[in-house]
């Protein structure tokens, strides 16, 4: 499953840093569309495959995107967390941290340690709100949909040393050259990023540091982190870094950023995925394939209208055969029509009843009579329909009536205590 690592570009603000181990105070707006991001590509998440800088809309495709803050975009605290139902969680964290928070409580984006237990101490990580959901919203109008934010770095214990060039004044603010190294401190107390210049960071760092400590720094940072330190330190790239802070079971995409819309974000990929190069022979294929059955279907249906129009030519033939003095625009309008009623004509002619006279539909309705009803009382006729009374029938012995005709081509009606028998239309059902 490959892994793109995106680092979002540190925030930009209007005056000074803020208190040690916390985002600077002030505005900052996010990345606008020139914005060039630093990012990395692993198969797996553990090997660097490839590594770069480009515009949102030019980063590599990956299955897992993860986004990497800057240590300076992260505050920490330390509380213990409250027992609260998920949904007035956040309400319930934003009230205990309303006091240690630089930012109004509605405008900070807070997430919980991995694993967090109620009624433990545990971290919460604060960022600014405003700030990560347009830097979110940035990369997706790119069409880069993150999975999980992550830190660069995090409370952690055996304490973590890392050394890096930084920009400082002036310099900084005009995006001017590196002017100094800040070494960020990552021990299970919190998360600190100070400089080297001047006496707070060997105040902050103990002298000596935990044996088990691990140092880093970047290439152009090593030469001053062993000076500071008097002792050699291990060169990581920032690349190699941002591919490290992917690995941390931190995920700040909670509460309000929480990922909502995996499906949406699916069927974008898919159709995405579809409209590429690579799936260009797929696409001919399936259109080839539309193609054919569209073809098929309309080959199939005029040969069926011609079936259909050779049957009704015969029938028409075969009614002016038979009938020579009937006119040919009635038999080519209604062939059926004719035949029926020039055979009832003929019928009644030769004096036999045909099937909807009354002799025929009296026989029919005698054959279907229950055996425990009484003979009927009353009866109406019109041509075709037959209404014999049938009062005090239950519902099985009109049900089994209707049953026995069927078969026979006749249709009861029931109602009022009264049936209906009449000749059902060709190919309908009672």
């Amino acid at each position: 499953m490959s892994t793109l690592v995106v680092q979002i570009p540190q925030r930009r603000h209007l005056h000074a840093s803020g208190p040690l181990g916390g985002p600077a105070s002030g505005p900052a707006e996010a990345s606008g569309p020139g914005t060039e991001y630093q990012h990395v590509t692993s198969p797996d998440g553990l090997v660097l495959d490839a590594q770069g800088q480009c515009a949102a809309a030019l980063l590599p495709k990956a299955s897992t995107i993860v986004a990497v803050l800057a240590d300076a975009d992260v505050s920490w605290h330390r509380i213990t967390l409250p027992k609260a139902p998920p949904a007035r969680l956040r309400a319930a964290l934003g009230g205990l941290l309303e006091e240690a928070l630089l930012e109004d409580a509605d405008d900070v984006h807070l997430a919980l340690a991995p694993a967090a237990i109620a009624g433990q101490p545990t971290w919460v990580a604060a960022v600014s709100r405003r700030w990560l959901r347009g830097e979110l919203a940035a990369l997706e109008k790119a069409d880069v949909f993150v999975d999980r934010v992550v830190p660069m770095s995090w409370p952690d214990d055996p304490p973590i040393g890392h050394f890096a060039e930084t920009q400082t004044g002036a310099s900084a603010s005009a995006g001017g050259p590196a002017l100094g190294i800040a070494v960020n401190w990552a021990h299970a107390g919190g998360v600190a990023s100070v400089r080297l210049q001047g006496g707070l960071a060997r105040a902050l760092i103990p002298a000596p540091a935990p044996a088990e400590t691990r140092w880093s720094a970047t290439p152009g940072a090593v030469a001053a982190a062993e000076q500071w330190l008097g002792a050699p330190v291990r060169v990581m790239p920032p690349a190699q870094r941002l591919l490290q802070s992917a690995r941390s079971l931190w995920n700040l995409r909670q509460f309000e950023l929480a990922r909502r819309t995996r499906g949406g974000r699916a069927l974008r990929d898919s159709a995405r995925k579809l409209f590429s190069p690579e799936w260009r022979a797929v696409r001919y294929g399936a259109l080839a394939l539309a193609a054919a059955q569209i073809i098929g279907l309309n080959l199939w249906a005029w040969h069926q209208r011609d079936a259909i129009s050779a049957k009704q030519a015969a029938m028409q033939s075969l009614v002016r055969a038979s009938y020579p003095n009937v006119s040919a625009l009635d038999v080519q309008r209604d062939a059926q029509a004719v035949l029926q009623r020039e055979s009832q004509t003929l019928r009644t002619l030769a004096g036999k009843p045909g099937d909807t006279d009354l002799e025929p539909m009296l026989q029919a309705a005698a054959s279907a009579w229950p055996a425990d009803r009484p003979a009927v009382d009353s009866l109406r006729f019109e041509p075709g329909r037959l209404t014999l009374s049938a009062a005090g029938w239950s519902a099985p012995q009109v049900e089994q009536f209707r049953s026995l005709l069927r078969p026979g081509g006749w249709q009861v009606e029931a109602g009022e205590g009264r049936l209906t028998l009449s000749r059902a239309p060709l190919g309908g059902r009672s």
